[in-house]
């Protein structure tokens, strides 16, 4: 049985399928700009890509759904860098993201990747080694517990257990007090766990039954 805890999701979660698209970021913005400002818009796209990406995937969507999500930030990071003060990019890009995730969820008709089932059938064909399939299995089941929690919760979890930043980091990033970040972490921590044991209890079930 596959066993997910928040201390060991970092080795299971996906990577971006491709590195940071800086032909997706809207030419013109780039073209009109100042040198320093495109100079800047392509380091932020470089150095936060991958952040905007896996915060986009751990709020819910697919691997393609949050690169195109993420490509949409960037581009909306292009349009308004003039707005966002040095020092408030991550911010403004975790801002962004979270809408973008909210309207992609809504509209797009994605394909669940967290069913253990599908995972079976897609590795049918070429059955791949115990260990690799043990950590898909723990990448499907930590995506059902995530995608369980409520929202604020999750988003909290997700910056800490998975990003590795700190509750300071969480507030100024998420625009909570410190103290509200380190209540929503507990809440989440507990949720997880309760969550992640009945999944699994009831996967167990379901295997016992003929």
């Amino acid at each position: 049985m596959v066993s997910v805890t928040p201390f060991t999701m970092a080795s299971t979660m996906a990577d971006p399928p491709c590195g940071p698209p800086l032909a997706s970021v809207n030419a013109r913005s780039l073209q009109a700009a100042p040198g320093d400002r495109e100079s800047r818009i392509r380091a932020l796209v470089e150095d936060h890509y991958d952040f905007v990406w896996r915060t986009l995937r751990n709020l819910g969507l697919s691997d393609a759904t949050a690169e195109d999500g993420a490509q949409q930030v960037m581009c909306v990071l292009a349009r308004r860098a003039d707005s966002v003060a040095p020092g408030a990019e991550r911010r403004f890009l975790f801002s962004t993201a979270m809408k973008v995730a909210a309207t992609l969820r809504r509209t797009a008709q994605r394909r669940r990747e967290s069913s253990a089932e599908e995972i079976d059938s897609l590795v049918a064909s070429t059955p791949p080694s115990d260990e690799l399939l043990d950590e898909r299995r723990a990448h499907a089941l930590l995506q059902r517990v995530l995608d369980a929690l409520p929202i604020d919760l999750r988003v909290v979890f997700v910056l800490y257990e998975i990003e590795e930043l700190t509750t300071a980091e969480i507030s100024a990033i998420v625009g909570i007090p410190a103290g509200t970040a380190a209540s929503r972490l507990r809440r989440a921590r507990e949720a997880f766990k309760d969550i992640a044991r009945r999944m699994q209890a009831a996967s167990r079930g379901r295997r016992r039954d003929p």
